[in-house]
């Protein structure tokens, strides 16, 4: 796109959100050409629209001139999905559609546009005595919006389910410029093909969220966390297993593993135990606090007898917070060990975890990096984090041997290449090896039929 064709459609995309609400400088740009990953792509515009409407009138000018539009909340993101990997595009950002809409008590949901804060949210409707599960670690800078297109989860997603378990109804602007509707209030609805779902983990690529009617539960009243510490990964990991094999369903069950645990001390200095092999955070919570007791009791017992060094009762809140505060500090302390990261998030039954886990481990081994495991071990969605130095050519050909062996470990146990982060661009090589070449070529006609220019986060999920 030339400059007089580009300086045309900045006007028009001015008078639609006014000039604060366009970003075209060589500043702004470079702002929005990177998320969570290594991976960067310049815009050439950001438009941040205050409205549905308006978002509608920027796709159709989008249309019209068949350029990329790329949806983006926080930026967030661990697939290099909110990214451009195309010359240019518009980055329609969300982060000014942060607002509750609407919060109905009696029917147990609120409204929300896409660009709240997931933090933001919880703290509103807890305020009620209501509650928003999904808790994904980037719960305080990243978007509902995101959080949908690529069904976060967290560590509460063991008891209560990821995003899309949330999710009765959606505002979404197609390719065209038309606004969807999709769901309602109603708890039963059949009538149709499930929108919802369609949307939900789509990462931009159908249309561009931007509000949503969430469900919210009743807030559990009593909480108790525990912190069990093994000197063996391997018992660790049966422990999970002999812990829900007992009918025992914790709100989380978290495990990391002695990379993670000493590279949070280093940087928090929390007072966690660095010569243990590997802990699990374990919360059980509920509407009696009995059952809450006995359930936290029983799980540190199934510690112990599969070979926990000690299990820690969180004595009070300040305490239960540390323990979370370590467990959401495992990302960025990393970077104390390496100064980049290729963390993964594949999905496994659970009954795989530990010869899963052997295996993660005989693949740094063999490569000589390091490979630090944690994640949500209660449901099978395990983190493993490749440790390295982008700027050394051959650690990089490394990782990618490392990444594609990951995976093959996760699909040859019946699991799956992402449990929460989405495919994006990272996991795109592996798409059709996952799925098989029919799931892939009917998700390429609903692509089609949806974003038949191919509009709408080109060169995302599909291999072009």
């Amino acid at each position: 796109m030339g400059v007089r064709m580009e300086n045309r459609i900045i006007d028009k995309l001015i008078h639609i959100v006014g000039r604060d609400g366009v970003l075209c400088t060589p500043e702004d740009l470079a702002a929005y050409s990177y998320d969570g990953t290594f991976a960067e792509g310049i815009p050439e515009a950001v438009v941040l629209p205050p409205t549905t409407e308006q978002t509608a009138e920027i796709v159709k000018v989008a249309a019209e001139h068949r350029i990329p539009l790329i949806a983006r909340g926080m930026g967030s993101g661990l697939a290099a999905g909110s990214i451009p990997v195309r010359a240019g595009g518009i980055v329609v950002s969300f982060t000014r559609m942060n607002r509750i809409l609407e919060m109905d008590t009696a029917n147990s949901t609120v409204l929300v546009q896409a660009g709240i804060v997931t933090a933001d949210l919880q703290a509103e409707v807890e305020k009620l005595g209501l509650f928003y599960p999904p808790d994904p670690s980037s719960i305080r800078h990243s978007t509902i919006g995101g959080n949908i297109a690529c069904n976060a989860g967290g560590p509460r997603c063991l008891k209560y389910g990821v995003t899309g378990n949330y999710v009765l109804g959606l505002t979404v602007v197609l390719a065209d410029g038309r606004i969807l509707k999709t769901g309602g209030k109603p708890i039963k609805d059949v009538t149709g093909y499930n929108l919802n779902a369609l949307f939900t983990s789509s990462e931009g690529t159908l249309g561009l969220i931007t509000e949503a009617l969430l469900r919210l539960v009743t807030r559990p009243r009593f909480t108790k966390t525990a912190l069990a510490e093994f000197d063996s990964l391997n018992n660790a990991s049966r422990a999970v297993n002999a812990i829900l094999a007992e009918g025992i369903v914790p709100a989380s069950l978290e495990l990391m593993d002695q990379t993670a645990i000493a590279c949070i001390e280093e940087a928090m200095h929390l007072g966690l135990t660095t010569d243990v092999d590997a802990s699990l955070i374990i919360e059980t919570d509920g509407a009696d606090e009995q059952t809450v007791m006995r359930e936290a009791e029983a799980a540190g017992r199934i510690c112990r007898e599969n070979g926990a060094r000690t299990v820690k009762v969180a004595q009070n809140e300040a305490e239960r917070a540390g323990l979370w505060k370590a467990r959401r500090s495992i990302s960025p302390s990393l970077a104390r060990k390496a100064p980049n990261k290729l963390g993964e998030d594949i999905t496994v039954p659970r009954s795989a975890i530990p010869e899963v886990v052997q295996q993660l481990r005989a693949i740094s081994a063999k490569y000589g990096l390091p490979v630090v495991i944690f994640g949500h071990a209660g449901d099978g969605n395990l983190h493993p984090n490749i440790l390295f130095d982008k700027r050394r050519h051959e650690e990089w050909e490394k990782v990618e041997k490392m990444v594609r062996e990951i995976f093959e470990v996760a699909l040859a146990q019946g699991g799956t290449l992402s449990g929460e982060h989405g495919v994006g661009v990272l996991k795109r090589p592996y798409f059709e090896q996952a799925l098989g070449s029919v799931s892939v070529e009917v998700q390429r006609r609903i692509k089609q039929a949806l974003d038949p220019m191919n509009i709408l986060n080109p060169g995302k999920m599909f291999q072009d």
